[in-house]
């Protein structure tokens, strides 16, 4: 094709280069040295993040595969993400060892944890032990996960998109279902807060 293409060139008169000849000169590239990069102390790192109060979820998914239960881990990183269409985020450490259950699922449900709920946060924050003995809950209405009872609002979704960030994953959901509680009798719609490692109450 290339010889083609230059004996093309001569037939027509055109002027071919046979000598090599300089480019454009590159600007200079260059990454971050290491003595550039501010030095983080991770104990510093979580107390100034922890002065930012968020409310508390809990993310879960059906068994499958054959699992003896479903899966869930409580869940401080979440958020709203976009309205159209409609799409949540949340992030999970790379190490966790139950959000490979979650993805195997494909699906998940965000529990948000209202106020007087820090024991049932504290459930499913620990590791290696069965987090929904003594949970009642019903299945999601689009995914089937579970969906705890007493919540005051509850978000269904199907994992649309995964992203690395560091030592955790940003997971996106894709919102099929959602509803509240609120209105219900005994179904509080105060907030379940976390801020500077403990649980806290919203006062107007």
């Amino acid at each position: 094709m290339a010889a083609t293409a230059v004996r093309y060139l001569r037939s027509v008169g055109a002027a071919t280069a046979t000598e090599p000849f300089d480019a454009l000169p590159r600007p200079d590239l260059r990454a971050v040295g290491e003595d550039e990069r501010l030095p983080l102390d991770p104990a510093q790192f979580r107390r100034v993040l922890g002065q930012f109060a968020s409310g508390v979820t809990v993310v879960t998914a059906p068994a499958v595969d054959g699992e003896a239960g479903p899966a869930g881990f409580a869940c401080q990183s979440f958020a709203s993400l976009s309205l159209d269409p409609p799409l949540v985020a949340f992030m999970v450490a790379r190490t966790s060892t139950t959000w490979p259950r979650i993805a195997r699922a494909g699906v998940f449900c965000v529990n948000i944890l209202g106020a007087g709920q820090g024991a049932l946060c504290l459930g499913f924050a620990k590791s290696g032990a069965d987090k929904f003995a003594g949970v009642t809950y019903e299945g999601a209405p689009e995914s089937g996960s579970p969906l705890l009872d007493g919540v005051p609002a509850w978000i269904d979704c199907t994992i649309q998109t995964v992203h690395t960030g560091g030592d955790h994953l940003i997971v996106v959901g894709r919102v099929d279902a959602l509803g509240d509680a609120t209105d219900d009798e005994g179904v509080s719609g105060e907030p379940l807060l976390f801020h500077r490692g403990k649980f806290g109450r919203f006062e107007t």
